[in-house]
């Protein structure tokens, strides 16, 4: 028997605009987010090569640290979802979900500031050159102390998000691009003032950033008349401990889904460099032109979880089935017109990080664009499996997608990576036909399990 929509569920034109009020600003934000990362590297490439390296080492594994803790505390989203979809405005159970997320970012901030003061063991273990572990590490000194004001303000940026308001996010972070650039272009070389601290201050800059971020976003909350009226800062102290736990038991397999799905494509960067260095360096072009794609679709797949969350919250199936299949059928389509862009214009796209037309960069272009192509196979992919776990995890459905993305990026994904890679004459070509396949594996099975959502059970409500 087909469910009934309820005679509020919006009809597919409505939840389109819908879901793309939600999902543009987000993806925009997603976007100004990899070009603050963009413009730490352009100013940290002057200090000189060894700075460069060091600071690579350094966020990587920093990167890997925030993001899965911010998607482990972005459980708040689709609780918060929930909470509004099945009892209007739900101020009081909000604002306890916003309390109790703080609180988990405070304490799980703790836990990664920890492991940052790990970099430099983690980099003596792996063997890299002394003098490049010495730089990362006191770059890493610095840097740590900006975990917690990043993962608050990722609990923020999903409140303010949920509540309807993503343009917030995405001005926020807009205006910290320029703090940002400002703060590097004072700590690093000593202008405006400040000391010139060479690569630490470019962690000083970071620091600067995310605190100038958490204010903003402090302020917006207590400004704007909407956000406000939760009064999430009220009896603070007040622990809800169903609430934390069910925070937890959700968002920590978003962690670990994030930290498997990053931690295979720094896998495989190792791989390339024991295929060649040429292969690493367009490894590395061709990636970041695939992850600059990916912050779209990673941006529909946030307004999906919100989306299917709020109709999860009210007990509509229609309504969550037609915002989730309006946010695949948007995030692959976009993706869909990256293939086409990285097949038909490669050497165009490339010419953004390189001179396409020195002789010295020819063989580094043709690998690269072959990489490329590769990548634009991927791209449907890359789309269906961030969307459909998106939409998932407004069902509250995280377990078993994080076991689907384990063994799809691991088994058959950097299994059919290294095999190819160090085992066949395809080399770099292999690497990449392995993250292909990873991707390939994850998409098909979680759109399976979107799919199957309703004799699965996933759409009832358990409170």
């Amino acid at each position: 028997m087909r469910p009934i929509a309820h005679p509020e569920t919006p009809d597919w034109t409505v939840e389109t605009r819908e879901t793309l009020k939600l999902a543009g600003p987000l993806a925009l934000a997603n976007l100004l987010q990899m070009l603050t990362y963009a413009i730490d590297v352009m100013f940290i490439a002057r200090l000189g090569p060894d700075e460069l390296a060091a600071s690579a080492l350094a966020i990587a594994l920093f990167g890997l640290i925030v993001w899965g803790l911010q998607a482990l505390t972005g459980a708040v989203a689709p609780i918060m979802a929930a909470e509004i979809g099945a009892r209007g405005p739900a101020l009081r159970p909000v604002r306890r979900s916003v309390r109790m997320a703080l609180w988990l970012s405070v304490i799980v901030s703790a836990i990664g500031m920890v492991l940052c003061v790990l970099a430099g063991p983690l980099m003596r273990l792996t063997g890299q050159e002394p003098q490049i572990t010495a730089l990362a590490v006191s770059y890493m000194q610095v840097l740590l102390w900006s975990v917690a004001p990043m993962v608050i303000a990722g609990v923020l940026r999903n409140y303010v998000s949920t509540l309807g308001k993503p343009i917030i996010a995405t001005a926020i972070t807009g205006v910290g691009i320029g703090v940002n650039a400002l703060a590097n272009y004072a700590f690093i070389f000593g202008n405006l003032g400040a000391p010139a601290m060479g690569l630490p201050g470019a962690a000083v800059a970071t620091l600067i950033t995310s605190l100038a971020i958490l204010a903003m976003y402090a302020a917006i909350i207590r400004i704007d008349p909407r956000l406000h009226r939760y009064h999430i800062m009220g009896f603070f102290w007040r622990p809800d401990w169903p609430r934390f736990w069910e925070m937890l038991r959700i968002g920590t397999p978003i962690g670990i889904t994030v930290v498997a799905e990053a931690g295979v494509f720094g896998a495989a960067a190792f791989l390339m460099g024991r295929v060649g260095g040429l292969e690493l360096a367009a490894h590395t072009l061709a990636l970041n032109l695939a992850a600059f794609a990916f912050q779209v679709p990673f941006g529909v797949g946030q307004a999906a979880t919100i989306r299917v969350g709020y109709f999860y919250g009210a007990r509509d199936p229609v309504g969550m089935g037609r915002a989730g299949w309006t946010s695949i059928v948007m995030g692959t389509g976009f993706m869909a017109l990256t293939a086409i862009a990285m097949v038909v214009m490669p050497h165009a796209l490339l010419s953004v990080y390189i001179d396409i037309g020195d002789p010295a960069n020819a063989q580094l272009l043709a690998a690269a664009t072959g990489f490329l192509m590769v990548a634009a196979a991927f791209q449907l992919s890359d789309g269906v499996q961030a969307v459909a776990a998106g939409a998932l995890r407004g069902l509250k459905d995280t377990r078993i997608p994080m076991w689907i993305a384990i063994f799809s990026y691991w088994l058959p994904g950097f299994g059919l990576a290294a095999g190819l890679g160090l085992g066949t004459q395809l080399g770099g070509t292999g690497v990449w036909i392995g993250l292909a396949t990873g991707l390939t594996f994850a998409a098909a099975l979680l759109l399976l399990r979107w799919n199957a959502r309703e004799n699965l059970g996933l759409t009832q409500r358990n409170s």
